[in-house]
């Protein structure tokens, strides 16, 4: 998988925001610009304009109006402009037919999304999981002649343009090389569910830190366990995920896993294909829900960030019995926002306010954090029937088994769980406890 691509810092790119408005757009246009403005700093495109076009009705072509894309024509040729960023999701067809209307190569949120996260894939496991989104996406638009995909630059990006050789794949071999990842990915998620296993016979309960991009997550997680995980102020800054231990106090330990950030319209490719390393999240003891309480849109953000949760198979009970709600940056806010804040926070009792950035309010998110684990482990023995493999898997995903005795009908259970997991097996598996925890 490439670097950024080696053109980016010199593409002179105008960024687009198509806002639909009238109820069908969630976010204010301007904000969503500085959104897509931020996508593409990301990987140093050279901004040279960036503007919201409103669109009543997408047009099936060119998804923007006539008089639209004439203007765009010409803003094109007037600046020198290379690439055209459309921040929403084009069609093939409608990416085809702006770019030969434009003059220009052009790229959607799907298309830059993707060119990110294969700039910032620094591990096997996450060149695996970019590659195969990013084939997945390029599959449906063999239309466009694969003119983005060269064997000089030996990459999969979206920005950057052809080399001396242009590869000819066509859906065939595609499928055959996703199919060969998705392979190699099941081997990945097969070695994470074995460190899952291995973490359980410590066994330390889980912490995963979830938000939206760019929330200030790898600020925190490094606050917490004194780790050097790279943080910047950009989207994506993280990108493979991080595990360190989290001391709590009183004698417990926790593991907390720093994860990828969220963002609007995250392609479902990406979501699929890092569906192994975001299993961290499913599997863990407790979700860190963190956001940005300086920014002025971090309730849709936080939709956004539930919205891919519950992707993942993570719906609102599940949700509410394991999550944790930290509104992070602090220290942006002015007095009078942030005595607001705490004052709404402090109604909660799933919630706290802090900054990573100073370190303020950590000693509560600590105590939050400890109340919700419980503090200790049980010792419990439970009855579950042989046919419920269900309830089986999830004693050992999530308890250390220490003793096992099958019968005809059931299987007799001791098992060493945390507070909390118990909690959720008997809400998801009301089988009788045949012993008091101890």
């Amino acid at each position: 998988m490439p670097e950024a691509s080696r053109e980016a810092a010199i593409t002179r790119t105008s960024v687009i925001h198509p806002w639909l408005g009238g109820g069908h757009g969630r976010r204010n246009g301007p904000e969503a610009l500085e959104e897509a403005i931020s996508l593409a700093r990301a990987i140093d495109l050279e901004i040279k304009d960036a503007r919201v076009l409103p669109v009543k009705r997408p047009r099936a072509g060119t998804f923007l109006g006539k008089g639209q894309v004439e203007e765009l024509r010409f803003q094109v040729a007037s600046s020198s402009i290379d690439l055209v960023f459309v921040d929403t999701a084009l069609s093939p067809v409608q990416q085809r037919n702006l770019e030969q209307q434009l003059q220009a190569k052009v790229i959607d949120r799907t298309g830059l999304i993707l060119d990110i996260f294969g700039a910032r894939a620094a591990t096997r496991e996450g060149v695996l999981q970019v590659e195969m989104a990013a084939l997945t996406y390029q599959r449906s638009r063999l239309v466009r002649s694969w003119t983005h995909l060269e064997r000089q630059r030996g990459g999969l990006g979206f920005v950057g343009g052809p080399g001396e050789s242009q590869l000819e794949i066509d859906r065939r071999l595609i499928g055959q090389r996703i199919a060969r990842l998705r392979r190699e990915l099941d081997g990945v998620a097969a070695m994470r569910g074995q460190h899952r296993n291995a973490r359980r016979k410590v066994p330390w309960p889980t912490v995963a830190l979830v938000g939206y991009t760019n929330a200030g997550k790898s600020t925190l997680f490094n606050r917490l366990t004194g780790a050097g995980v790279y943080a910047d102020d950009r989207l994506f800054a993280t990108l493979d995920p991080t595990m360190r231990a989290l001391d709590l106090g009183r004698g417990m330990r926790a593991i907390l896993s720093d994860t990828v950030g969220f963002v609007s319209d995250l392609p479902e490719t990406l979501v699929a294909a890092f569906r192994a390393t975001l299993e961290e999240v499913t599997e863990a003891s407790l979700i860190v829900h963190v956001r940005n309480a300086h920014h002025p849109e971090h309730e849709l953000q936080a939709a956004d960030v539930m919205a891919v949760l519950a992707n993942l198979g993570i719906d609102e009970l599940d949700a509410s019995e394991r999550m944790v709600t930290v509104y992070n940056k602090l220290d942006l806010l002015d007095d009078d926002s942030a005595s607001r804040l705490r004052a709404c926070v402090g109604r909660q009792g799933d919630a706290t306010v802090i900054s990573a950035r100073t370190g303020e309010g950590l000693d509560d998110l600590v105590d939050l954090v400890t109340r919700h684990l419980g503090g200790s482990q049980r010792l419990v023995e439970l009855s579950v029937p042989v046919k419920d493999g269900a309830a089986i898997g999830f004693l050992y995903r999530h308890a250390e088994v220490v003793e096992r005795s099958d019968g005809d009908h059931d299987i007799r259970f001791k098992v060493r769980i945390q507070t909390s997991d118990l909690g959720r097996f008997h809400k998801r598996f009301p089988h009788p406890a045949l012993s008091c925890p101890q």
